[in-house]
Parts: structure tokens; C-alpha cells; sequence
């Protein structure tokens, strides 16, 4: 029933986007249930957004928020550096505005066989993931790490929440390509996580909010306030971190407090300056950042 209800104030939105004449000024942004977004739904839940004319819009997937991206009137949209390369293909103008934080153990392959148990295999593995996301790169990474090459995969596009519920009584070899906070729904299922980018993953995942130079000039000072608005939910993260849970939690599938404490241990805030080792980084998989807002 909650998704439900979640997908039909979704289409409402849209509706509502679709219909803003050139002269709104509101600027809409679109974001999935992932931890690094939780500073967006505080200042939703405080106000903050809407004090400054700003929407957002929520969706269960990355794929989902890229294609609505695309498909709709949004101003911006949050994902990984691979949801955004694959729309900088369509537009060159898009470019990272406001960084979030990147993966540490936060991106995870789960399987209902051990490692070692995979690798003694011959008959097919089934392998759920979102294809059009990050999740691709994180399950081809994985089979690089720990020499899976020569198994036979059966891959499900599906979504987080189908995922969960697909897996719920699987027998078959099975893998899941997932990320906080469906790997807590997952555990109940009989899965593990074998691997993640806290772990044998060499992949660097980043997550940050993309627009275009366009929209940027067409919403600045709305963009500056957000990056501001951001800063401000994370202070008051660390002020008081069960009082941010409260507000992000229906954001995040509900996750119990402790849940949600070990789940920050899984990535690193990047609203801060960047060690230039990690800009080395970012640079080598071309993903600018001289843009974003400090």
C-alpha cells in the first residue's frame, strides 16, 4: 500500500511538472531511496525546499529517476557517475552540481551461496539487478575481483523493491546487485553480502545532484540555497542523529534506528573540500567536478 501511494503522488508530480508554465520558477528535482539523498528529504520534511520554491520528487530506483529525468520537466536529478554518464551521452551540457558522498560498503553483491560455493558451479546463476544503473558496473567489477568469468548468468532486470520480494523464496543459485537499505530486507531471505565497495570492489561510486548550464542560470539562487540547505541537514545529523532519522526514515523504506546508524558507516560525505586523491579519481572516469558547488 505505501508504494502504492508512492507512485501515485509520483504521477501526480509529473502531472503537475508537465503543466508549469515557462514563467514557474520552481525548481524540481528527483531522487531514489538511497542514504546519500537523506539530506534532501530532512530539508523536505523541515520546509527548507519549499521555502525556496524548490519540489522533490522521489522514485524507488536509480533507473527510474534517470528515465523520469529524462521523460519529464525536471529541473535536476541525483544518482551515481554512471546514471549521469549515460545521460551526458544525450545532453554534454549536464554536469555534476552539488556532490553527495560516495560508496563505502554502502554498494553491495548479496547471494544465497558462498563465495566459494559460486566458484565450484556449473549450473546458471541468477542474477538480479537494476541494468540501466550503477548496479552494472558493480556486478561486472565483482565477477573481475573474484574470478567469475567463466559462470553462466541469467540476469532479471527488476527494481529494489520487486527484488525483494522475487528472492523472497529463491532456491536456485542466486545473486542480488543492491545497496543500503534493501540489503536489510534482502537478510531475511537467506542472502550474504559477498563483496562491496568497503570491501574487494575496486569500483568508485559517487553520487551527486545534475542539471545542465541552462538550468543552472535559469534557477542559481536556488541552487546555492540547496547546497546551503544540505550543509545545514548534515550538521544536523551530527547534532542529533535519531531526530533526522524520524524525518528520513519513510524516505528510506523505514530502517530501524540502528539500521539506519550502521548504514551512514557505509559512505562518505563529499560536501566538504575533496583530498585530491579522490579528485584524481573522479578525473579518471571523467567525471567533472570543477563545477559543483563548494
Amino acid at each position: 500500500m505505501k508504494t502504492s501511494i508512492k507512485y501515485l503522488l509520483l504521477i501526480a508530480f509529473v502531472g503537475l511538472v508537465g503543466c508549469s508554465s515557462p514563467q514557474d520558477k520552481r525548481l524540481n528535482l528527483i531522487a531514489n531511496a538511497w542514504i546519500g539523498y537523506s539530506p534532501l528529504f530532512y530539508a523536505k520534511e523541515q520546509g527548507w525546499l519549499a521555502e525556496h520554491d524548490i519540489e522533490l520528487a522521489t522514485v524507488v530506483s536509480l533507473g527510474e529517476s534517470l528515465h523520469l529525468y529524462q521523460t519529464a520537466d525536471f529541473d535536476a536529478f541525483s544518482g551515481t557517475q554512471y546514471e549521469y554518464q549515460l545521460a551526458h551521452e544525450k545532453n554534454p551540457n549536464l554536469f555534476p552540481i552539488i556532490l553527495f558522498d560516495r560508496s563505502d560498503g554502502g554498494d553491495m553483491v548479496m547471494g544465497n551461496r558462498s563465495l566459494a560455493e559460486l566458484k565450484t558451479l556449473t549450473q546458471p546463476v541468477d542474477v538480479y539487478l537494476e541494468i540501466n544503473s550503477v548496479n552494472t558496473p558493480v556486478f561486472q567489477d565483482f565477477v573481475r575481483q573474484n574470478g567469475l568469468g567463466n559462470l553462466d548468468f541469467n540476469y532479471i532486470n527488476t527494481d529494489q523493491l520487486r527484488m525483494v520480494s522475487a528472492t523472497d523464496e529463491a532456491s536456485n543459485p542466486t545473486l542480488a546487485v543492491t545497496y543500503i537499505p534493501y540489503d536489510s530486507a534482502l537478510k531475511p531471505n537467506g542472502f550474504e553480502t559477498l563483496d562491496s565497495t568497503a570491501d574487494g570492489l575496486n569500483l568508485l561510486v559517487v553520487d551527486a545532484l545534475y542539471t545542465t548550464r541552462e538550468d543552472y542560470l535559469d534557477h542559481k539562487p536556488q541552487f546555492l540555497a540547496l547546497k546551503t540547505l544540505i550543509n545545514r541537514a548534515l550538521e544536523a545529523l551530527r547534532q542529533d542523529p535519531e531526530s533526522y532519522y524520524q524525518q528520513v526514515k519513510p524516505y528510506l523504506e523505514s530502517p530501524s534506528f540502528d539500521e539506519f546508524q550502521a548504514s551512514l558507516n557505509t559512505i562518505q560525505w563529499l560536501n566538504k573540500d575533496l583530498s585530491p586523491e579522490l579528485k584524481q579519481r573522479m578525473n579518471d572516469m571523467n567525471f567533472a567536478t570543477g563545477a559543483a558547488l563548494p
